[in-house]
């Protein structure tokens, strides 16, 4: 190996975000981050929904995570035992996009995604990727709003940027 070049994993090792299904508590998680500063805008609960049932929720599972965009949902009320590491890294990334969503991240949000963060169990080096896709995605045409934000290409992004830094989500 050259001086200075870092070895990486073998692509066919590291998870294949884009092919596992978010289940319903990466939904409802996703949700109460939305809700962490007192309220879900309207097209921010869309978009939550909308990439719940692109995803392929069933019924009683899209029921909950609807219920959760009008409802106010706390985090601490999910499951997060049942989020595989590409869930916590994807929903680190939303985060992300939802605060820089109106165009300022206050003091309060910063602490709030460094305790998200911490309580997702997500590495410095996978934060720092994640919040690069994030803001990736947000920059496109169709990520400048939350009705229009496009959740796959950002869980297509992470995935992205992971493997070409030889990153993997804990």
């Amino acid at each position: 190996m050259r001086r200075g070049c870092r070895a990486t994993r073998p692509l066919d090792r590291l998870p294949a975000m884009t092919t596992s299904k978010l289940g319903r508590e990466a939904f409802l998680a996703l949700a109460a981050i939305g809700w962490a500063d007192g309220t879900l805008d309207a097209a921010e609960a869309e978009g939550i929904v909308r990439a719940a049932r692109e995803e392929g929720l069933s019924a009683a599972d899209l029921a909950i995570v609807e219920h959760a965009t009008k409802e106010r949902i706390d985090f601490a009320a999910v499951d997060r035992k049942q989020l595989t590491a590409v869930e916590r890294t994807f929903l680190y990334a939303c985060a992300i996009w939802l605060a820089r969503l109106d165009g300022h991240v206050d003091p309060a949000e910063k602490r709030a995604l460094h305790e998200l963060g911490d309580s997702l169990g997500i590495p410095d080096g996978v934060r720092t990727h994640a919040s690069a896709a994030a803001l990736e995605v947000a920059q496109l045409p169709s990520g400048d709003t939350a009705a229009r934000y496009d959740f796959h290409r950002l869980r297509a992004r992470v995935e992205e940027r992971l493997t070409k830094h030889g990153v993997t989500p804990v």
